[in-house]
């Protein structure tokens, strides 16, 4: 069953793969997710179900469009590749639980918001609260089933509580902190605290050291400058799921709950 569940998740992460690739590409934009159907942006000729197949269909076309032969961005069979990569390494961390759902959707989530954080800077506000109310609605349905309330009630603590840090940190200086990530932070509480507190701090040192190491490499490098703006949603994404893939084993070995 536990193997099952990966390889299953695995498979949906790439057709979920599919769909988020139109989500970093049209949410940006203002545009639907669901009509109209995908789209050459070039010649505008509308895909063949053939042509939609997570990452064959890519490599298939040898990522070029079948009717003007544009090229189609390495973007898509790698946001396909990564979504199930994430999926798999989720469902192995997790376990069968009824709280699965809730951390692929929230997975999902993440990779959205981190790309379209890196190729515009913004965390769009109507997506990070339909992936906080999935989320919400989600664990809430897990909780109910189990009866394990507790879970949700510290999530919901955890999520008032990073917010407030954030919304402190925005009001002293939106510099320091863009109110997209103040957002951002409710979703992130409240995954992380319905693991446990120890997942919160978690990812937020997490979160901060990976940014720091990454921010440190590319200014020794120089492609960063110390007054660039950079993707902290990213960062924040990335510390979660360094706590959700990690979290468990290195909190216990420090008996940290």
């Amino acid at each position: 069953m536990f193997t099952l569940l990966i390889v299953v998740s695995g498979v949906a992460g790439l057709l979920i793969g599919s769909f988020l690739n139109v989500v970093i590409y049209r949410v940006p934009l203002g545009l639907s997710v669901v009509s109209p159907p995908s789209a050459c942006p070039r010649c505008a000729r509308q895909l063949l179900f053939r042509d939609n197949v997570p990452v064959l269909s890519w490599l298939w076309l040898r990522g070029r469009c079948r009717f003007c032969a544009e090229p189609i961005a390495k973007r898509y069979p790698l946001v396909e590749l990564l979504t199930a990569t994430v999926f798999a390494t989720v469902a192995a961390r997790v376990g069968v639980s009824w709280a699965i759902p809730a951390y692929l959707v929230f997975a999902a989530g993440l990779i959205a918001l981190s790309w379209i954080d890196v190729e515009s800077l913004t965390l769009p506000k109507r997506l990070v609260y339909v992936h906080l109310a999935l989320v919400v609605v989600l664990l809430a349905l897990a909780s109910s089933v189990t009866h394990h309330w507790r879970h949700l009630l510290v999530g919901a603590i955890c999520a008032v509580g990073w917010w407030t840090l954030f919304f402190l940190l925005n009001l002293l200086n939106p510099r320091w902190l863009g109110f997209g990530d103040v957002r951002f932070s409710l979703v992130l509480g409240l995954a992380l605290g319905w693991l446990s507190f120890g997942h919160v701090v978690l990812g937020f040192f997490a979160a901060n050291l990976i940014g720091l190491v990454v921010s440190l490499v590319l200014l020794s490098m120089g492609k960063l400058e110390r007054n660039t703006r950079i993707p902290y949603g990213v960062f924040l994404s990335a510390g979660a799921l360094t706590s959700i893939f990690f979290g468990a084993p290195l909190l216990s070995s420090l008996a940290i709950h």
